[in-house]
């Protein structure tokens, strides 16, 4: 999601034996595994090389070029895929104990469909995951890291209730090609961002503006797309390849503005809509979508003029089979926001139903790295998972993205006190709050193609509260 130097990692790990009094200087436990990780479309290159597929994202920069910042697009990027020894040796020298990478689709099903497999890619995996694993690094795969296949994406993509098939099945291929030396899977990495920039807001591919809509769609499927990869590989791969699955949210900290009761609602409000829509048919002992999104969405559908609810309900078998598919609960944390209720504002969509609710906004006290919403809130990052602990029963947590951009400056002081500061609070909800956090990622593992930013840093703007 952001852009990060990557020698960061091992700056970061040489802090490892200071004083842990000082919220700065750090001890690490021992059993906390770091990381870094990456996304294949943003690294990899190669788009049409050796049978790989078009992707959304290839047809996006293609055809939509004034759609990113700088016109720029993934066609070749940090050319990972003829790279795959020059990064390795720079993950081995970083020290780091394990590599996030994500798989593409299109480059082992050209098609999106499991008929024909395209075997330079299962050997470009496959040569990857050796070269980790030969130099001591747990390699950690995601599946799905947002570049569907075009193809089906024409299909309807995320909204087709098709898609659970396609991908189970695609997700088939990977545990069988790759599952004997992959011990922990991601199946998809930020619902939010898939759901809502892509079907919604349309400022990621494919480019769909639906809000309330659309939006409602993606998450139904995904979330039953991902229960579906869990039970294959819990029932058919788990017994013998004995690894580890889940899926990766992106988690903001929403924070009341005032002590108020209104800012204490719109803060909740913001969390069920931003994070609990993903999280809670998962990890919540009743499972379901919460009950606070599903109260707002009917209730804004029928003074809409709806026939139902925008949201579509999930049968009493759905919520049983969607309940408790992960393993540990995958989070991308980089922000903390402070909220507060608001009116709905003229030429905001009657859809957003998280929009007619909540502003969010920032505090200037808050210490300062790179433009309005990259600021260093450690005790965000604390109540956030404290919050995630009693939420969901104490799950074991893999924080999977964590970071902060800048304009270029190799003396990046900012970037490496964001980290120290943000690993230190990590650190404290682990010995003080008994949170289960099991590793940490630096996002990511080099620059790389950010998006509709391009190849530009990320200039995202946050309203501020004094």
């Amino acid at each position: 999601m952001l852009l990060t130097k990557l020698w960061v990692v091992l700056l970061v790990l040489l802090f490892q034996k200071c004083d842990c009094k000082s919220r700065t200087n750090i001890t690490l436990p021992s059993d906390l595994l770091i990381g870094t990780a990456s996304s294949a479309y943003q690294i990899e290159g190669a788009w049409n090389v050796d049978g790989k597929g078009e992707s959304i994202w290839d047809r996006m920069t293609h055809n939509m070029s004034f759609a990113i910042k700088d016109g720029s697009n993934g066609d070749v990027a940090c050319d990972s895929y003829h790279k795959i020894k020059e990064d390795v040796d720079i993950i081995h020298r970083l020290g780091v104990q394990f590599y996030r990478f994500s798989v593409s689709w299109t480059r082992i099903l050209p098609t999106g469909f499991p008929n024909r497999v395209n075997k330079a890619g299962i050997r470009y995996y496959n040569k990857l995951i050796n070269s980790l694993l030969k130099r001591g690094i747990t390699p950690i795969a995601t599946i799905y890291h947002w570049d569907l296949p075009q193809s089906l994406q024409d299909l309807g993509g995320w909204a087709n209730p098709f898609i659970q098939e396609w991908f189970e099945n695609y997700a088939k291929v990977l545990f069988e090609n790759f599952g004997d030396r992959i011990k922990v899977w991601v199946t998809i990495n930020e619902p939010k961002q898939i759901c809502s920039f892509s079907y919604s807001k349309g400022v990621h591919a494919p480019v769909i503006v639906s809000e309330g809509i659309g939006v409602y769609l993606c998450y139904h499927n995904l979330l039953k797309a991902h229960a579906r990869v869990y039970h294959l590989y819990n029932t058919t791969y788990r017994p013998l390849q004995k690894g580890k699955i889940g899926i990766n949210i992106e988690t903001t900290w929403f924070e009341p503005a005032t002590d108020s009761a209104a800012d204490k609602s719109a803060a909740e409000r913001m969390w069920q809509f931003e994070c609990g829509i993903s999280a809670h048919p998962i990890f919540s002992e009743k499972g379901d979508y919460p009950k606070l999104v599903k109260y707002i969405v009917a209730k804004r559908s029928k003074e809409e003029g709806f026939p139902r609810s925008r949201l579509p309900r999930f049968k009493p078998e759905e919520i049983s089979f969607i309940k408790g598919t992960a393993d540990f609960f995958g989070i991308n944390h980089y922000a903390t926001l402070k909220v507060r209720p608001m009116k709905l504002l003229k030429g905001v969509s009657e859809l957003n139903d998280i929009g007619a609710h909540v502003v969010g906004g920032r505090n200037e006290s808050w210490s300062y790295y790179f433009q309005r919403y990259f600021k260093s809130v450690p005790w965000g990052f604390t109540k956030l998972l404290k919050n995630i602990k009693y939420r969901y029963q104490n799950p074991d947590v893999y924080i999977f993205e964590s970071g902060v951009p800048d304009e270029g400056a190799l003396n990046d002081q900012h970037r490496i006190k964001y980290f120290k500061e943000n690993l230190a609070a990590v650190v404290s909800s682990i010995r003080d709050d008994r949170v289960n956090v099991r590793a940490f990622t630096v996002w990511s593992l080099m620059d790389n193609f950010e998006w509709q930013f391009g190849y530009t840093y990320v200039t995202s703007f946050k309203p501020t509260f004094d």
